[in-house]
């Protein structure tokens, strides 16, 4: 069997001076592990590449590691450190050709600010689109403030991958469990419900165009399509949206495999989203690049298929 070439989208790294809003998250993790997280988060030049070509990765597409500034109280701060962070990515995947390509960083603090930072990405910098951290201070972005923001993204053509971060306020059902807060569940939990508040809030319906990634198989939300379609008509609180909710999947919301290495759950996200939304990403250097690789190359699915999850949904939509 040949091994299909992959474009992988989650994948991370470490700006000068960013270490500062990652604490929060590296706090959590051994001490070895914090050492070589941070070995792989700052290098461009040797083991990321090494990691790429041993396992069948043709390009990657590199964003800072959160939260970034989305934990900025400062909003002039943000938006300078924004510019930075972008710069530095441009500088360091320039000597790199198509191995790299990036996500911007983005001051969602302001939001013409934030357009404004996209649209010097996208054009001088040549950058793929964003990578936002979740809400910025418990703001989120279905708020009417960010339709400025979500014009220029449409108009740009470009897409914003939807990060985890921590839920802005403890959430009642998780306190004295640690452990389901963070990566296990809570983060999926906070993406998961800000992407369906762009749904429901009628982003989408206001900016057709739009195109929202969410990694770790979508946050669980592809399998909850038919209980959407079925709950939201009763349930409707005076929402009034153009389609049915589960259309806005495939359509506006595209999912990423980073994180969910199950070829049951990829092949029921298949038959969820349709074989043109699913992309493959590893979650690198917070994921196995061979556990990763593996599992998509032998997941019970046509070449044609895997062609289109691995290497060709990615190149279409990031205009590779």
């Amino acid at each position: 069997m040949t091994t299909i070439k992959k474009i992988a989208l989650e994948e991370h790294f470490m700006a000068p001076g960013f270490q500062e809003y990652t604490a929060m998250f590296f706090d959590k993790i051994g001490s070895a592990d914090q050492q070589d997280l941070a070995a792989r988060l700052d290098d461009f030049d040797q083991l990321r590449l090494e990691e790429m070509d041993r396992h069948h990765i043709e390009t990657v597409v590199l964003s800072q590691s959160g939260p970034s500034v989305q934990a900025e109280a400062d909003t002039q701060r943000a938006i300078r450190r924004a510019r930075e962070n972008n710069d530095y990515l441009a500088d360091r995947i320039a000597p790199h050709g198509n191995r790299y390509a990036g996500f911007a960083t983005l001051a969602m603090q302001d939001p013409k600010a934030a357009a404004d930072e996209l649209e010097y990405a996208v054009r001088e910098l040549g950058f793929k689109g964003s990578l936002v951290n979740g809400h910025t201070n418990g703001v989120y972005y279905d708020d009417p403030a960010y339709d400025s923001f979500w014009e220029r993204m449409q108009d740009l053509d470009v897409p914003l991958y939807l990060h985890p971060i921590n839920p802005w306020k403890e959430v009642d059902s998780m306190r004295g469990h640690p452990e389901l807060a963070g990566a296990v569940w809570g983060w999926g939990v906070e993406t998961g419900t800000h992407a369906l508040r762009l749904l429901f809030g009628g982003v989408f319906d206001r900016f057709p165009d739009l195109k929202i990634i969410i990694g770790h198989m979508g946050e669980g939300l592809p399998f909850m399509r038919w209980r959407f379609d079925s709950r939201f008509p009763v349930y409707a609180q005076g929402v009034t949206l153009e389609r049915a909710p589960s259309e806005y999947f495939g359509r506006n919301i595209v999912i990423t495999t980073s994180g969910v290495c199950s070829a049951p759950t990829l092949m029921a996200a298949i038959g969820e989203m349709g074989e043109d939304s699913v992309l493959f990403s590893v979650d690198y250097p917070y994921e196995s690049t061979e556990l990763a690789t593996r599992f998509i190359d032998d997941a019970p699915m046509s070449d044609e298929v895997r062609a289109k999850v691995c290497r060709d949904n990615a190149k279409r939509l990031l205009k590779l």
